[in-house]
């Protein structure tokens, strides 16, 4: 008695690996490409157009993994279907930063700097002397006024029913508890400035504070300034938001 077995399938069991080692590739090319520049100081060009080929890359394997899944699915002999799997959700997993990326690129006005007082914004001093290198002008651009205007028109200036000296320690509390690095306290001339780094590419942003009297109370300003870069893909405006509310529950 003859009985037929069904060959494996080795077409889609191999390109099922393909699809695998390919999101291995995709999430390595991102994964590496913060470090690189934070810490080995690659080009920062260099290391962008790696971060999106790992997009690329994902893309290619979620699709190749999608393709082979079913002619893989378990049954009948058939091989891969695990590697399948785990290229998908590698590839996901991969493209997904590089994807947000560009939406926020989409979405973010052309603007690296952003101040709730866009007239006069407050001025950094200490740091200006740590900017070497930067590749923005220490200056707040005024064309970038009524960009800032119509992309975040709730980036307004503070007002607290604090004295000045009581505004000031709040602030710095505040900067503080937000991971910053404070590199200059005045508190006679109202003015608290500091370093902000990302996580990941470890990209440096200035912020300056100025807090003035008003009334009774307070007036507090911040600006927040990219060193590198056109766009800040929301970064600054995001990080004066988040110290206006930190600052706001005091």
């Amino acid at each position: 008695m003859l009985l037929f077995v069904r060959p494996v399938n080795k077409t889609s069991h191999r390109l099922a690996r393909l699809a695998f080692v390919t999101a291995c590739v995709a999430a390595l090319c991102v994964g590496v490409s913060g470090p690189l520049y934070r810490f080995l100081d690659v080009d920062l060009d260099v290391v962008l157009t790696l971060f999106r080929y790992g997009f690329y890359i994902g893309a290619a394997a979620i699709a190749l993994g999608l393709a082979t899944i079913v002619p893989t699915r378990p049954g009948e002999r058939r091989r891969g279907f695990i590697a399948a799997v785990l290229a998908i959700v590698v590839g996901v997993a991969a493209a997904w930063a590089p994807f947000q990326w560009f939406l926020d690129a989409r979405s973010a006005p052309r603007i690296n700097d952003v101040s709730t007082d866009t007239a006069d914004p407050p001025a950094m001093v200490v740091i200006l002397q740590m900017r070497r290198g930067a590749n923005t002008p220490p200056g707040y651009p005024q064309e970038f006024a009524d960009l800032q205007r119509a992309f975040y028109p709730d980036i307004q200036s503070l007002k607290l029913s604090a004295p000045p000296a009581e505004a000031f320690k709040r602030a710095d509390r505040a900067a503080t508890d937000l991971g910053w690095d404070v590199v200059a306290r005045a508190p006679d001339e109202g003015r608290l400035e500091a370093v902000d780094t990302t996580r990941w590419f470890g990209f440096r942003d200035d912020v300056v504070v100025r807090i003035r009297a008003e009334g009774t109370g307070s007036r507090i300003d911040i600006r927040s300034k990219s060193r590198v870069g056109r766009s800040d893909l929301g970064v600054n405006a995001d990080r004066v938001r988040e110290f206006s509310t930190r600052l706001r529950g005091g």
